[in-house]
């Protein structure tokens, strides 16, 4: 490689990399704009950028997101997510810490079976209007709710966007994240949980609100009951077929895309207008999609020019290959830098340092799929997964659903500022990744 490439390629990902955290320009705008550069100036070649496993878009990941984005879209014109919402309410008896619980478990567990952006968006309405009704600050629930959708995000290999990519990349499925990480986001949810009554357990309600609240039927919340049941079973197909991908020689994208093909078939029968079943298309999530594919190719950049193959030896060089030192300085070095940073881009940049991590420290492994899941290895993914996931806790800026939650929040009224997310959040990935230290020692290193 020339030098001149490894400069070109180096500026253009750093410049996209401080636009991005600056948020002067949309991110997608920018990564979109960086991988063009990074075409155009010739470090990379289109067929390189678009058709490239080494180097190119990862259309596993992109087209998994796609979907999820269309089941989702239709899944929330049934309105189950509201009748979640209300009978997590119920249950709770209106009291104001429970109800913040039960919307935290509701939320972590949707997070899980969807990924944690949608979530938020479709909870954080609800929550504005439960809130309300009870004349409560939706504030700490909101905040509440982007930290328990990244927790329970982390669970699952569609629950949050860098597990999507780990698992592209390391070649893992669905039931490997859900026997690896299920567990300890088990014992971290369980933990932070408890912990919730010593910074909300002062809060109350007007009794008048609260009976008001249980008199109403979460059934009237339901806007098409045939849809409802379609969907949910529908639903729980594409889970189980998640779940045993690997027998049935699918990829989750394929899996995602032909459960969002079903979604629009049944879907299509319930329309009034002709044409309307085109929104299930138009109101995906089009700048994420595109802002993954700009990111893909920046990334790949680097990747091509040798500079992740640098930063892989520092690393080694850093740690003295020491397994456990490698694994944890992952963990720990993924958390803080994802709280700093958005951690879908940080996991993009840290997805091929670890495969060249593994080809430095087995050249004699031919096989990919052997290679990332070397005894020494296959613990870096998880690291890798369990920090960025949980490090976007740390700040406001730190994962994509707290971006979403402090923008629904803002435009209702309730400004939430850096601090206030802060306060709360850091706590909770520190204590949540100390949790997965103990974790990762006892299952993988000790």
């Amino acid at each position: 490689m020339h030098p001149s490439e490894l400069s070109i390629a180096l500026f253009i990902f750093g410049l996209a990399y401080a636009v991005i955290i600056t948020e002067r320009i949309h991110k997608t705008i920018v990564a979109v704009s960086g991988a063009a550069l990074m075409i155009a100036s010739g470090v990379m070649t289109q067929d390189e950028a678009f058709y490239s496993h080494e180097f190119g878009v990862d259309y596993n990941v992109v087209f998994l997101l796609i979907g999820m984005m269309v089941i989702v879209n239709i899944v929330r014109e049934t309105g189950l997510f509201e009748v979640l919402a209300i009978w997590s309410a119920q249950r709770a008896g209106a009291k104001p810490l429970r109800l913040l619980m039960m919307l935290a478990i509701v939320t972590a567990a949707l997070s899980a079976m969807l990924d944690n952006v949608t979530t938020v968006l479709l909870m954080a309405p609800v929550t504005l209007a439960i809130t309300k009704r009870l004349s409560l600050n939706p504030v700490p629930y909101l905040i509440i709710e982007a930290v328990a959708s990244n927790i329970g995000g982390t669970a699952t290999l569609v629950g949050d966007p860098p597990n999507i990519m780990i698992a592209s990349k390391a070649d893992l499925g669905y039931v490997d994240f859900l026997v690896v990480l299920g567990p300890i986001v088990t014992v971290i949810m369980a933990v932070f949980l408890g912990c919730l009554k010593l910074f909300f357990g002062t809060m109350q309600v007007a009794p008048h609100q609260a009976n008001a609240l249980m008199q109403l039927d979460a059934r009237d919340a339901v806007q098409d009951p045939v849809l409802l049941r379609r969907c949910v079973w529908l639903l729980a197909l594409i889970n189980v077929a998640f779940c045993i991908h690997g027998a049935l020689h699918l990829e989750p994208a394929t899996i995602a895309l032909v459960g969002a093909s079903a979604f629009m078939l049944i879907g299509h029968a319930t329309k009034k207008t002709d044409g309307d079943e085109l929104s299930y298309l138009t109101d995906v999530e089009w700048k994420t999609i595109f802002f993954f594919i700009g990111l893909f190719i920046l990334v790949g950049g680097l990747v091509k020019v040798g500079v992740i193959r640098f930063l892989a030896g520092q690393l080694v060089s850093f740690t003295q290959g020491h397994p456990a030192a490698t694994t944890f300085s992952v963990l720990w070095g993924s958390a803080i830098l994802s709280a700093i940073v958005d951690n879908i881009p940080y996991v993009a940049a840290m997805n091929p340092l670890i495969v060249d991590l593994a080809r430095s420290a087995h050249p004699d492994v031919a096989d990919y799929t052997t290679l990332v899941h070397q005894p020494d290895i296959l613990p870096l993914w998880w690291a890798l997964a369990l920090g960025a996931c949980l490090g976007g806790n740390g700040t406001i800026i730190g994962a994509s659903a707290n971006v979403v939650i402090v923008d629904l929040a803002r435009k209702a009224g309730y400004p939430i500022s850096y601090w206030d997310f802060f306060k709360l959040g850091f706590p909770v990935m520190v204590g949540s990744v100390l949790l997965s230290t103990l974790y990762v020692w006892l299952v993988f290193l000790r």
